[in-house]
């Protein structure tokens, strides 16, 4: 077993610690590959400090610097690997630089925790990640704004209670889920400023003698700001990966809910949409059958993420200020539904892009009665009060002499008319500029 860099002497690897490290360090050693390169990154920038306050000699800082940025290739090119034996990325990168270049590698720890190690790691991955969902979520934004604008004349009936109700559009169905994820980046952009800020230099939370240039390694990481509070910045872990997961649910919750729309309307008693039968799939008893298994897929998987919260709020829950190991287990239920969500945005675009809707639903007859509304605007147009006007309509429907008028224009983009989703996208693109 390999000398753990928290041990003291090689007598402590017995038997006893072989069962602890097995239950202590579980999985993590999986999802710390996901942090390798973001841990190399946080070395760089820490020894290029440690050189600046004159922790590391010249020769020491170049030294150190090349075999870490031979180890970043390494992780690139998939040829890093943590030995058997080495509990987390930290203990691998360490281990590798003392094995390559000697004592010098023994140095690189100075000033600096496995705790505020994890967490400048942590952030570093959730700020690429968000970047990257953000990115996945303009491309399905974009398709939901063409399709919209290409559809914004087709009549698509509206309902509520799951009853029919009033004349609604296409353009205004695929507009409602852009503005959607207007808000849903919001959050992100929450959780991105709230995560932007430097932990590293906080030690364990509480700091160190050595006199660090925070700073520095700030500016070198690409941090917006700090964790100015040495206790606070641990703090933060628990809390980083809680309004993740918030803003992963924001998100999940308006793929979910347009994954049961089009459940909803490719079922045969709607039939709004379809799709080309490649992307259905049949059933092994009924010839017939057209499934929409991806959607329902993305629906259960989005449904999963929005439960992640509540799980990652229990983990973390009335826990005192300081470091706890409970916060190693945040990453089991957080990386998973990254990966999962980013897979459901390529999977709906993928999707979108081929679409097909039905131009003529309005003109089966039971569609009718949506109109009443319009014919009871029509009336106040003409000046009979609006009471009255509901009240001669309705009784119209119940003697059976109720005729629509389909000449009413529908082209139905909500109030604001043509501007509606141009002013979706400016609110999409303001958000959007929002992140560095």
């Amino acid at each position: 077993m390999t000398h753990k860099i928290w041990q003291k002497s090689a007598n402590d690897n017995d038997l006893h610690a072989k069962i602890v490290e097995q239950f202590t360090v579980g999985n993590d050693v999986a999802f710390d590959y996901v942090l390798a390169k973001f841990d190399v990154m946080g070395s760089l920038a820490h020894c290029e400090m440690l050189h600046s306050i004159e922790l590391l000699t010249s020769k020491e800082w170049i030294s150190i610097e090349k075999e870490l940025k031979h180890i970043l290739t390494e992780i690139e090119q998939n040829k890093f690997e943590i030995e058997p034996g080495i509990e987390d990325i930290h203990s691998q990168v360490e281990h590798l630089l003392i094995q390559r270049i000697g004592e010098t590698g023994k140095k690189i720890h100075s000033g600096r925790s496995r705790n505020d190690q994890v967490l400048t790691d942590l952030k570093l991955y959730l700020k690429s990640e968000i970047l990257e969902i953000t990115s996945l979520a303009e491309t399905v934004f974009k398709t939901l704004i063409s399709l919209s604008n290409k559809h914004k004349n087709n009549l698509l009936p509206g309902y509520t209670h799951l009853q029919i109700a009033m004349p609604s559009s296409f353009g205004l169905w695929f507009g409602a889920y852009a503005e959607s994820l207007v808000d849903d980046l919001e959050l992100f952009l929450a959780a991105y400023n709230i995560i932007n800020k430097n932990p590293l230099g906080s030690g364990a939370g509480y700091g160190t003698s050595f006199p660090l240039n925070r700073t520095l390694t700030t500016e070198l990481l690409g941090f917006k700001s700090l964790n100015v509070n040495s206790v606070y910045a641990q703090m933060t872990r628990g809390k980083s990966e809680k309004v993740m997961a918030m803003a992963l649910s924001g998100l999940a919750g308006t793929l979910s809910k347009l994954s049961y729309d089009m459940c909803l309307y490719l079922n045969q008693n709607f039939g709004f949409i379809s799709f080309p039968d490649s992307l259905t799939t049949g059933s092994s008893i009924m010839p017939h059958k057209k499934n929409p298994d991806v959607f329902e897929i993305m629906r259960a998987r989005c449904n999963r993420i929005q439960a992640l919260p509540n799980e990652l709020i229990i983990l973390t829950n009335n826990l005192p200020s300081g470091y706890h190991r409970d916060c190693q287990l945040t990453k089991e239920g957080l990386f998973p539904a990254i990966k999962s969500l980013k897979e459901c945005l390529e999977m709906l675009d993928f999707m979108l892009q081929n679409i097909e809707i039905k131009t003529d639903i309005v003109k089966d007859k039971k569609y009718d009665y949506m109109f009443s509304v319009e014919n009871v605007n029509e009336q106040v147009l003409d000046g009979i009060p609006f009471r009255d006007a509901y009240i001669n309509i309705g009784l119209a429907i119940e003697n059976k002499e109720f005729i629509p008028n389909y000449n009413i224009n529908h082209t139905h983009e909500g109030s604001l008319g043509n501007l509606c989703n141009e002013l979706i996208e400016d609110a999409f693109n303001k958000v959007i500029s929002k992140f560095n």
